[in-house]
């Protein structure tokens, strides 16, 4: 038996791939599905079964275009209601390929439908377990995504119950496959690797520990942040289906020449620049949104921007399939085509640039005492604020600027510094705020992780937040 993970860093995200004697299948795969046919191909599988978990909330799912591909069934477990054919899994059921076979374990609590597939060697030996978002590396998944109605705690409890009957009783040599890595939305705080064995995860996991129902609910439930806005769409995309993927390249992939691109923006389309930050800063289009491949693009893009309008695209040449795809594997098929020849094009010929203005912490540190209309504005979430930050400054997280409100409240009269952890997330905000007409502002190069350690910036923690 052979198994594959494949990660996908900046959604977090662990497809599998399995093959015994010439026969494979594929659990929770990525709309992009080459990387599944061309390994199949390499080693001389046929996919048998397409295998989900749950339906996803933080990216779409590759069955139904893997499943056209390949012919392979499309296996869900107990409790799915989708708007597409799909073999209905019972509790326990086995499907065979070559001398493995792959069980079904109804696991309901992060979602009523939730599965995990346990993979049992030729002897019938458990060898490894493929979680979803039911247990992670240091977590378990979010209660509060649930397809059903049922509440939280609801869910919390049944989680409980899943775990306790159906994984917990489980060898502890078992490999844990999850469906997710750290940085994940889907859990609170997932651990640093992407796979572990049962023994670790009973030793190290907070939610394994011994404890009654109540306190794992209390646990579970505590502390959970709201989840980024593109999770229902993308849950209600998987359970209902989608265009395929070719359909949507071939339209999102048409060069625009400039003037049917200005024609795009008088027609409110959203400029997305997929380009990397630090090539943003020094020229853009004006009005466009930066968020860059280079970091968790996908994520951002399917917190920040809207699914109902069109979007064209400035990238570096030959990024522009990339770009596609990867807004398509968050939702996004509105994609109207991207500009020729990109910025420089765009520069050539005379339009009109705008640009962001970078400074280092120490410029920072030498302008707060002599200005007192600086204002830092600190795009980080909550819980980075409050383990430390610049005295003085404002929190307004990053998905929280796509609320007017907030950006009403910075009064034109403030000279801006915007940071965050590192630079990726404070371009996009900068970028937000420009399009709303927020110019006087600069970008503080290295975020945070070079402003806690300048001297001549008071930095403290808000301790009543962290308690």
């Amino acid at each position: 038996m052979y198994i594959q993970q494949l990660y996908t860093g900046c959604l977090s995200e662990a497809a599998y791939y399995i093959d015994s004697e010439g026969e494979a299948a594929i659990i929770d795969p990525l709309r992009d599905i080459d990387a599944y046919l061309g390994l199949a191909r390499e080693r001389n599988a046929t996919i048998k079964y397409i295998f989900e978990t749950h339906f996803h909330a933080d990216f779409v799912s590759g069955h139904l275009d893997l499943a056209k591909a390949t012919g392979a069934p499309i296996i869900f477990g107990p409790k799915t209601d989708t708007n597409f054919p799909i073999h209905l899994a019972t509790d326990g059921e086995k499907f065979q390929i070559g001398s493995a076979s792959i069980e079904v374990l109804h696991t309901p609590g992060h979602t009523v439908e939730s599965s995990c597939y346990l993979v049992r060697n030729a002897d019938g030996t458990p060898h490894a377990i493929f979680t979803g978002d039911t247990l992670f590396v240091g977590d378990v998944g979010r209660p509060d995504l649930s397809s059903g109605n049922l509440s939280q705690e609801e869910l919390a409890g049944l989680l409980y119950d899943s775990l306790h009957t159906k994984i917990l009783p489980l060898p502890e040599t078992l490999i844990v496959y999850p469906a997710h890595g750290p940085g994940s939305s889907c859990g609170k705080n997932l651990g640093p690797h992407t796979y572990s064995t049962l023994k670790e995860e009973k030793e190290t996991n907070y939610a394994l520990r011994d404890q009654t129902k109540e306190e794992f609910i209390r646990a579970v439930t505590d502390g959970l942040m709201a989840p980024p806005q593109y999770f229902s769409i993308n849950a209600r995309i998987n359970k209902e289906g989608y265009d395929p993927l070719d359909e949507v390249l071939e339209a999102g992939l048409k060069p625009l020449d400039l003037a049917s691109f200005k024609n795009w923006i008088k027609d409110e389309a959203i400029v997305l620049d997929t380009r990397r930050s630090d090539h943003f800063v020094a020229g853009f289009v004006p009005g466009s949104i930066s968020i860059g491949l280079d970091g968790r693009f996908a994520e951002w893009a399917g917190s920040l921007l809207p699914f109902d309008k069109p979007i064209v695209l400035v990238t570096a040449p030959g990024e522009e399939k990339e770009s596609v795809i990867r807004l398509a594997r968050v939702g996004f098929d509105k994609v109207k085509g991207y500009l020729e020849g990109g910025f420089a094009g765009w520069q050539e010929a005379g339009e009109p640039m705008d640009m962001i203005i970078d400074v280092e912490p120490d410029e920072l540190a030498m302008d707060i005492p002599f200005d007192p209309n600086l204002l830092v504005v600190d795009v980080r979430r909550e819980t980075e604020f409050a383990d430390g930050h610049v005295k003085d400054a404002i929190n307004i997280p990053l998905q929280a600027l796509t609320d007017p409100g907030n950006m009403a409240n910075l009064d034109e009269k403030y000279n801006l510094y915007i940071h965050c952890g590192g630079g990726y997330r404070s371009i996009i905000a900068a970028s937000l705020l420009k399009r709303q007409g927020i110019h006087n502002l600069r970008n503080v190069t290295g975020g945070w992780g070079k402003i806690k350690d300048q001297k001549g910036i008071e930095v403290i923690k808000e301790k009543s937040v962290l308690n």
